[in-house]
């Protein structure tokens, strides 16, 4: 956590647990998460397949997948009001299908998803997609609203607005496509806009278009950005601070330089030391964590990295389940080699 005040926290997630209870078991998916946005910050989230990024991300905008169920935690939101003076709601406790919080996913706080011809409706047009949430959450006539939809798309650097907005997913290339996600997203223009691996499916070079565009806009909408990816390379570019989740737990937590300068926790530096870099000669082989993410329904007891790791202590790491300790300020760490 940064230096600024504690009027700029917009989002605060405090010991979250998303769990689902299984025939097999329960699967706690998000165990503990707390984490902080602040207005105008961009929050990565980062950690492989199965970490519980993505679950984190759908329990703050309340849509869980079932049998998901959020057992504990609070999700703090802060919702400005006409005469100046802030209100908190905790997510966590409103009914996922209820209008208060139906007033607040789409217009306050909005998600980009993964796989785009995954989200979007292949029988209805971009337009009426965008359109959908701005009649929703705006006192507008269907002319108002085609009009915000377009001005969307030009916003969002989609080539010839007033024509794509009558065109169906399947008419689009995988950027348009993404670019006609984002649109929807920020139709109503949110303060806080989630992206879950929003350049997964997508070539280099529109990745590349894609983030410069969740930049620039970011910069003229003044939104904070939660950002969900596997991609530590996304993360160096796109963010100012940074959370690693491993098997529903974060692990370490830091400003992006100091984490990319000095990780602490035995994950964060494998995540690091699996990068592709520069200057490798052909034959050097890339190197990679061994083992797997564990079994959820058989997480192993103590730290849940103990097994994959080369800094392993036999009847420590392995017995308790170690404290958070504060390293330097804003940056957090999970291991029992800090004491």
């Amino acid at each position: 956590m940064d230096q600024r005040t504690e009027q700029d926290i917009l989002l605060e997630v405090k010991n979250l647990q998303t769990h689902f209870a299984m025939r097999e078991g329960v699967v706690r998916a998000v165990d503990g998460v707390s984490l902080t946005v602040r207005n105008g910050q961009t929050v990565g989230v980062v950690g492989e397949s199965g970490c519980g990024k993505s679950i984190t991300a759908r329990s703050i905008l309340r849509i869980e997948p079932r049998p998901g169920k959020i057992v504990g935690g609070e999700i703090l939101w802060r919702r400005a009001h006409q005469n100046g003076q802030p209100t908190v709601v905790d997510l966590a406790q409103l009914d996922k299908a209820g209008a208060e919080i139906r007033k607040i996913r789409g217009a306050e706080i909005a998600m980009i998803f993964q796989e785009p011809m995954a989200s979007l409706s292949p029988v209805h047009t971009i337009g009426f997609q965008i359109m959908e949430g701005i009649l929703l959450h705006q006192h507008v006539t269907r002319a108002e609203a085609r009009a915000i939809a377009i001005d969307t798309l030009q916003l969002c650097g989609m080539p010839q607005p007033a024509q794509t907005i009558d065109r169906y997913p399947h008419q689009l290339s995988g950027g348009m496509r993404q670019r006609a996600m984002i649109a929807i997203a920020l139709a109503c223009r949110p303060n806080l806009l989630i992206a879950d691996e929003p350049t997964t499916a997508l070539d280099v070079t529109t990745q590349a278009q894609i983030l410069s565009l969740m930049r620039r806009l970011q910069a003229e909408l003044g939104m904070a950005i939660l950002f969900i990816t596997h991609d530590l390379g996304v993360i160096a570019k796109m963010t100012e601070y940074v959370v690693v989740m491993y098997l529903g737990k974060i692990v370490e937590a830091a400003p992006v330089k100091e984490l990319f300068g000095a990780p602490k926790h035995p994950y964060t530096e494998a995540l690091l030391r699996s990068i592709p870099q520069l200057g490798r000669t052909g034959g050097e082989r890339l190197a990679v964590i061994p083992g797997n993410v564990p079994d959820p329904f058989s997480a192993p007891p103590g730290c849940p990295f103990h097994p994959r790791c080369h800094r392993f202590i036999p009847g420590v790491c392995d017995t308790g389940e170690p404290p958070e300790v504060t390293v330097a300020p804003g940056h957090t760490v999970r291991c029992v080699l800090y004491p």
